[in-house]
């Protein structure tokens, strides 16, 4: 399985970004990870096959995940960035209970 993450880029506090994936397979669980300097790696949000969608709490009502299976595409719609949101995303498949990573992206959050 390969993922494909792009969308990264410098935008201000308070902006607006789009992450895409695109994926050689979708997994029955897909998510977005992210990795700050000097921190682990930690889970952004997941979307199931079925829709059902969860979020760590920092980014609750800014970020939204969604996943097109006819394109075999998923995304990340960040909303009202702040510098904390800085870090590598990555994108994760799950596909018959094995984890597959794609290359990371890199969004920095600053004025």
């Amino acid at each position: 399985v390969q993922l494909q993450a792009s969308g990264g880029g410098l935008v201000q506090p308070g902006g607006s970004l789009r992450l895409s994936c695109a994926a050689s397979r979708m997994g029955n669980y897909m998510g977005w990870y992210r990795q700050a300097p000097g921190k682990q790696r930690e889970v952004v949000a997941g979307v199931t096959s079925g829709g059902y969608t969860n979020y760590i709490d920092s980014v609750k009502g800014r970020f939204t995940i969604s996943r097109d299976n006819a394109k075999n595409m998923v995304f990340l719609q960040m909303n009202n960035l702040k510098p904390e949101d800085t870090a590598v995303y990555y994108c994760y498949a799950l596909v018959l209970s094995k984890g597959y990573w794609g290359q990371g992206t890199l969004v920095t959050v600053s004025s």
